[in-house]
């Protein structure tokens, strides 16, 4: 196994795990970690990618948007207000640096933008 190959499981492995707790705690968004690891075990191990592709939180969380489904709305709203809560965190703290307001005021647009128009909005069935 090379080293790269060595730092992607490695990686893929902190995102699995952060997005394990992220997708208990509130305010630490589990889809972009998952994502992470998604990527990482598809570049790395065939056989990671096949065991995390099959899990729970897999399914749960990314099958939709991976396969072009979209995520559901809730998904949307809750990604959204994190960001902004911790973009928003990082804008005050840059209080005397203009250009860095700037920039992360860039960044949290676009995402918005991104996340309301670029991500399909997957309709989820009414339980019964």
């Amino acid at each position: 196994m090379n080293v790269k190959k060595v730092l992607l499981v490695a990686l893929g492995c902190v995102g699995l795990a952060l997005g394990a707790v992220g997708a208990v705690v509130p305010l630490l968004p589990a889809f972009p970690f998952l994502m992470l690891a998604a990527f990482c075990f598809a570049k790395s191990s065939e056989r990671l990618h096949t065991w995390f592709t099959g899990t729970k939180l897999y399914k749960k969380n990314l099958e939709s948007y991976v396969s072009g489904q979209g995520m559901d709305l809730a998904t949307k709203i809750r990604v959204m207000v994190t960001v902004t809560v911790l973009m928003s965190i990082g804008f005050v703290m840059m209080h005397q640096v203009r250009v860095g307001q700037i920039v992360l005021a860039c960044v949290w647009v676009f995402h918005i933008l991104y996340f309301c128009f670029g991500v399909k909005t997957r309709r989820v069935p009414a339980e019964a």
